[in-house]
């Protein structure tokens, strides 16, 4: 069997999505209901970055209604069994293995070099596993219908992050790295609560890259590298919108998907980047606004 190039498969799978207008973080919640949530492995577990995105776009494809996955032998653990005829999914593995100074696997001992590897591992989503506990069949919490009025807990959120948020009737939302704040125009000019927040978080995301955090963004010198900037900040604006039960809806413009296109085709491993600094994004941002809050209680 030929050796997979993950890389490849993983962004071609994205650049068709995206050429069919359906890139998977713009419809990232499994069942009828259109509710949201993260991809969860058998134990609970969070899946994280590309994970997160390659399982939501087989779960839009599919239909499922599960946000849990495991592999043949997990569910056979749980005392499941695979439906006949059930495909699988792809999902990546990261690890690293130790390597000799001639490139051959070291033994215990000095001289060794850990050289990190990626792979694919076959994941079946629970709708396609029978005999699973109940709880794997559950559907998600219906997301919330925040209307046009602002969200005290959303807003609480926001503000614990630290984010110096300027609001004027100016109808643009931007981050200025300069000046390090995001502009927002104000909540009632949106058609929705829901669109208003994910907009903020997507500019958070776009702070969360400033200098003084996680030094992402630098000057934008070339289309691609604009490009690669808002890729991450819509993908971390989704899977923050996510984490906070807000249904995502993104409308970006034919400018920026034609960018992204010639940037993920450019580089195979483009994608990965991107949503590894949307991780780091997301994590920044959720720790903020948690410190913020023990800071408070303390």
């Amino acid at each position: 069997m030929p050796k997979v190039d993950i890389h490849q498969h993983v962004t071609d799978a994205i650049v068709a999505q995206i050429e069919a207008g359906t890139p998977p973080w713009r419809k990232p919640w499994t069942g009828g209901a259109g509710s949201a949530a993260l991809p969860l492995r058998h134990n609970g577990e969070a899946y994280r970055g590309i994970n997160i995105l390659m399982l939501w776009a087989t779960a839009s494809e599919r239909a499922y209604s599960s946000e849990r996955w495991m592999t043949f032998r997990q569910a056979q653990e749980l005392g499941g069994m695979v439906k006949k005829g059930a495909k699988a999914a792809r999902s990546v593995f990261y690890g690293t293995f130790e390597k000799d100074a001639e490139g051959n696997d070291a033994p215990d001992g000095e001289g060794k070099t850990r050289v990190p590897f990626a792979k694919c591992n076959n994941v079946f989503n629970a709708d396609e596993i029978e005999g699973l506990p109940a709880e794997y069949y559950v559907l998600p919490d219906p997301a919330r219908d925040l209307g046009t009025e602002p969200d005290a807990d959303l807003e609480a959120f926001f503000a614990n992050t630290g984010a110096k948020i300027i609001t004027t009737d100016e109808p643009r939302a931007y981050y200025r790295p300069s000046e390090d704040h995001v502009h927002m125009p104000p909540i009632a000019t949106f058609f929705s609560a829901a669109k208003y927040y994910g907009v903020l978080g997507h500019e958070i995301t776009h702070w969360s890259g400033g200098e003084k955090r996680l030094d992402r963004i630098k000057k934008f010198n070339d289309r691609s590298a604009y490009a690669f900037e808002e890729l991450v900040a819509e993908i971390g604006a989704c899977i923050l919108a996510v984490k906070l039960g807000i249904e995502p809806d993104f409308d970006q413009s034919a400018a920026y998907v034609e960018s992204w296109l010639k940037a993920l085709k450019d580089d195979k491993n483009l994608i990965f980047k991107a949503a590894s600094e949307a991780q780091k994004a997301v994590d920044y941002i959720v720790a903020a606004t948690e410190a913020t809050q023990q800071g408070e209680a303390a």
